[in-house]
């Protein structure tokens, strides 16, 4: 398929899920009531319901799905491994592990943008650790050796966390976010994810022509002038702004970053410079497909989006290693 054309397809995709995030929900507005309450500002109820609600979470589908499958792209462009993913290099989990400091301790119910805060603190804790541990020239292994630690470490601090907390409460609070959910989610969260997801995203964007000189190994990399010391730093800085930004807002949603560059490097002819934009307008659509699911799937019961995208993610992945091996021959 030609590039161009993938990405109008895509972008189509992502516009006409946008639209369909704004109105299908339990309000039980027609199409006609939410299109005239978003553009004319009529109907206290309905305009309530679709700018301070739905308008806000769709917004934060497409910046939260984009940031996960950019990242995702990225980080498997740079690693040259299929199975890398935002995770992998432990910013989502010392994001959320900030979260839930904050929700134990009480500072979320307390003051707003406690939680948000607190995850983006404990993404940008993560990504000074990181580079500390893999230190200024350490390679993709020392990368992946030194996330793997940290994601560890906040896992188990986590669940420390969870089996000391004293509130019941509190620590169902901490479980249904650790889920991952755009529910009851407001402009609040989408200014104060905005700034660090655009900083992310154009830093991940410029990463394009040193990936692309990777697939030639690091010592031809360096040989075309790319600089591999900036090219790691650029990508866990954009990781890290993205991801923490993603996590701050919407809690811990996995698997995009994963399966989106795989169902779509075929398509671009496994190029990682094409793949980056591909996977964002990727990842916006998968998220934003799951969140209207979510909201026909047991609506009653608040199923959270980070189970379905794991309900969904797991068995596409495991297909997608199996293919894998068959080509292979394995």
């Amino acid at each position: 398929m030609r590039y161009s054309l993938l990405l109008w397809l895509l972008s189509l995709l992502v516009v006409v899920l946008f639209c369909a995030a704004l109105l299908i929900g339990p309000a039980g507005l027609s199409p006609g009531e939410s299109v005239s309450a978003l553009l004319t500002g009529r109907g206290d109820a309905a305009v309530l319901v679709m700018r301070e609600i739905r308008l806000p979470r769709a917004i934060l589908a497409v910046l939260v799905g984009a940031s996960l499958g950019l990242s995702g792209a990225a980080l498997q462009g740079y690693l040259r491994n299929p199975l890398a993913e935002p995770g992998l290099i432990g910013v989502s989990g010392s994001a959320a592990l900030g979260a839930v400091i904050a929700l134990q301790t009480g500072l979320a119910a307390a003051y707003t943008l406690a939680l948000p805060g607190a995850a983006l603190l404990g993404a940008l804790v993560a990504v000074g650790l990181l580079l500390g541990l893999a230190g200024p020239r350490g390679g993709a292994f020392t990368l992946i050796l030194a996330g793997i630690a940290l994601s560890a470490l906040a896992g188990a601090a986590t669940t420390l966390v969870l089996n000391l907390s004293p509130n019941p409460y509190a620590a169902a609070d901490i479980v249904f976010w650790m889920m991952g959910s755009l529910a009851d989610r407001s402009f609040t969260h989408v200014w104060l994810a905005l700034p660090f997801t655009l900083a992310g995203w154009l830093l991940l964007a410029g990463l394009g022509r040193g990936l692309d000189a990777l697939t030639l190994g690091e010592d031809a990399a360096e040989a075309l002038g790319i600089r591999l010391t900036r090219l790691r730093l650029a990508l866990v800085v954009g990781v890290a702004a993205c991801v923490g930004a993603g996590v701050a807002v919407a809690g811990a949603i996995g698997f995009v970053g994963l399966i989106v560059p795989h169902l779509l490097r075929p398509l671009v002819g496994a190029r990682p410079a094409r793949l980056l934009l591909a996977s964002a307008l990727g990842g916006a659509a998968l998220l934003l497909a799951s969140d209207i699911a979510v909201r026909l799937i047991l609506p009653e019961r608040d199923l959270k989006l980070g189970v379905l995208t794991a309900l969904l993610g797991a068995p596409l992945f495991l297909h997608l290693i199996y293919k894998t091996r068959r080509e292979q021959g394995a």
